[in-house]
């Protein structure tokens, strides 16, 4: 059994400043003002847009990252409905085959990490599981099959396409005190970044600053998301 950090990755080319060049393009259509366009953006055009509430300009354009993270946070990743979603699925993925290493993977809940007894019942738990699902494939069991009895903290990868406003609409409620820790734990990071990165769309965003900077995700700028590996 591998026991993993959650990670977030993101292609550099997903945070270009081209995303608020067209943004300001396509706004300025309302206003039929695209001859004050100069050959940089204008941060104070967006901010006003974005203050009035005209949050539909910022449809236009989308991000694609990729999280790892425990099938328990994908449930609430996938209840955003306007989005696309891709993920490994324990419907066709056998983790008894070589391509897994013949083992599962899962996510380490960071809040067991100082307890001692329940990190244990937490762990032990992982490892009968990983070991009566590779029985259950033994004995005949399909993984989708089998799958019924592997842990919410099943590590998952799944590749996440949102427009601006739906990012928007899912760092506001996901980086918020009320949010699930591990869902905190992946989207504050991810948040900070595309506040560093795009600050005219993601700055007025708040979110928890009370979580444990120790404790964030590890996220990862990427010069392809969707490279594969010549190994």
């Amino acid at each position: 059994m591998i026991i993993m950090q959650p990670q977030v990755l993101v292609p550099e080319t997903e945070l270009d400043q081209g995303i608020i060049k067209r943004l300001e393009r396509c706004a300025r259509i309302c206003y039929k003002s695209e001859n004050r366009m100069g050959d940089a953006y204008n941060e104070g055009f967006l901010r006003r847009i974005l203050n009035g509430g005209h949050d539909s300009v910022i449809e236009h354009e989308k991000i694609t990252v990729m999280f790892i993270v425990d099938r328990g946070i994908t449930h609430e990743i996938v209840r955003h409905r306007i989005g696309s979603y891709s993920q490994e699925s324990t419907r066709y993925c056998n983790y008894s085959k070589d391509k897994f290493g013949s083992e599962i993977a899962v996510i380490e809940p960071y809040f067991f990490k100082d307890r001692k007894k329940a990190y244990q019942l937490w762990e032990e738990s992982c490892q009968t599981a990983e070991g009566n699902y590779m029985l259950m494939l033994e004995n005949g069991c399909s993984a989708q099959e089998a799958r019924s009895i592997l842990p919410t903290c099943l590590k998952t990868e799944i590749a996440v396409t949102y427009n601006i406003r739906e990012w928007r609409h899912f760092f506001t409620l996901r980086c918020a005190p009320e949010a699930h820790p591990q869902m905190r734990q992946a989207a504050i990071p991810l948040l900070r970044l595309f506040q560093e990165k795009l600050p005219i769309l993601f700055e007025n965003i708040e979110y928890d600053h009370s979580f444990p900077e120790d404790q964030y995700a590890q996220v990862l700028l990427t010069d392809d998301l969707f490279q594969i590996s010549e190994e």
